[in-house]
């Protein structure tokens, strides 16, 4: 099984860890990569200077090597607050590798799917305890396209200074070495095959935990809305009683600049690409938790042990969820009149919102 063989470089993460040039998540990954290095294929993709140490930008792959089966990536720590989402993919990461050694299900799945991991996207941002990179940029604000109508001031999207909070980056200046490392990785080895899904981990304000999906920039609704519509009603199907609100970012809020509306712009004519942000309600772990708000990472990231625990049980079945549907894709892509009839009823349920 071609998943199966290690990686040229499988035991090059075999070093001594320097505390004060590392944090918890990239330890973890590290070992992650070490023990399932005969099972995931690991490529740097970038490398990021800080003030302190430097952070090679990895991702770890598995399953089918045809160019052509559909393929799925989970991606986290694009803001370096944001811990929970990477703690989220490390935990589903280490089921399967636990799952390799006796699931012979899952081993025939990976022989028709690619999973693709990014957990830690700024590792600068997570090491200096920051949600922007280490140049005081917001990743998930850095690509060039800007919103068709008003956004939140600051929150939508700024260029006035990397002291304030949700800079975009330097008008007309190169897209930061984290968001086209990203990019790259949708670009070479998601979007390029015929389907392939993405799930983006943030953690955020609210009560309830949101998937998003494009656009941000626009209301107007994407050209792969039936197959959204068709994904949104299996999955709520499969997990009944999941909580989640499954809907274009628009319907909150636009922004300058998301990465994901970049992806979904640049995905090859006829493949469909399927990106998403999972959004997990962070005032759920506040209320529980008032204490929480007086810490950095506090508004943004469960504390007390249970509840991390509690955190991971709960959307790891959403990452099996997907994983499946991407394996299984070729069976539910509504085609000729189903497209037809799905485009309907997801335009009258996600008819976009009027500007405020």
């Amino acid at each position: 099984m071609d998943f199966l063989h290690p990686p040229a470089d499988a035991y090059r993460f075999a070093r001594t860890p320097d505390a004060a040039a590392t944090f918890a998540e990239h330890e973890d990954f590290k070992a992650l990569l070490r023990s399932g290095g005969a099972h995931f294929e690991v490529q740097t993709v970038a490398e990021v200077h800080t003030a302190g140490p430097s952070f090679e930008l990895f991702t770890a792959a598995i399953g089918s090597r045809d160019p052509r089966a559909p393929a799925i990536g989970f991606f986290g720590g694009i803001h370096g607050l944001e811990r929970i989402g990477t703690q989220l993919i490390l935990h589903y990461m280490r089921a399967l590798l636990w799952r390799l050694e006796w699931d012979t299900l899952l081993r025939q799945q990976l022989q028709n799917v690619r999973l693709v991991f990014m957990p830690i996207v700024n590792p600068g941002g997570m090491w200096a305890h920051k949600r922007a990179n280490p140049r005081g940029v917001d990743l998930m604000r850095n690509a060039a396209q800007r919103a068709e109508s008003r956004v939140p001031f600051l929150a939508g999207g700024q260029t006035m200074s990397p002291l304030l909070p949700w800079y975009c980056g330097r008008p007309g200046a190169p897209m930061e070495t984290e968001s086209t490392a990203l990019l790259q990785v949708v670009r070479e080895q998601l979007a390029c095959r015929p389907f392939s899904l993405a799930l983006d981990c943030h953690s955020g304000y609210g009560f309830d935990d949101s998937i998003w999906f494009p656009y941000a920039k626009t209301r107007r609704l994407m050209a792969h809305l039936p197959e959204m519509f068709a994904l949104k009603t299996m999955l709520e199907q499969a997990m009944p009683h999941h909580d989640y609100s499954f809907e274009p970012q628009s319907n909150q809020y636009l922004l300058h600049g998301d990465l994901w509306d970049h992806a979904y712009e640049h995905a090859p004519a006829g493949h469909v690409f399927l990106p998403m942000t999972l959004e997990l309600g962070s005032w759920l772990w506040i209320r529980k938790n008032p204490r929480q708000l007086f810490s950095r990472h506090g508004i943004f990231n469960p504390i007390k042990a249970h509840r991390i625990k509690r955190v991971l049980r709960r959307h790891v079945d959403l990452l099996d969820f997907l994983t499946r549907a991407a394996y299984a894709a070729p069976g539910w892509l509504p085609l000729a009149a189903r497209r037809t009839e799905l485009q309907q009823q997801a335009s009258a349920h996600w008819r976009p919102r009027r500007a405020p």
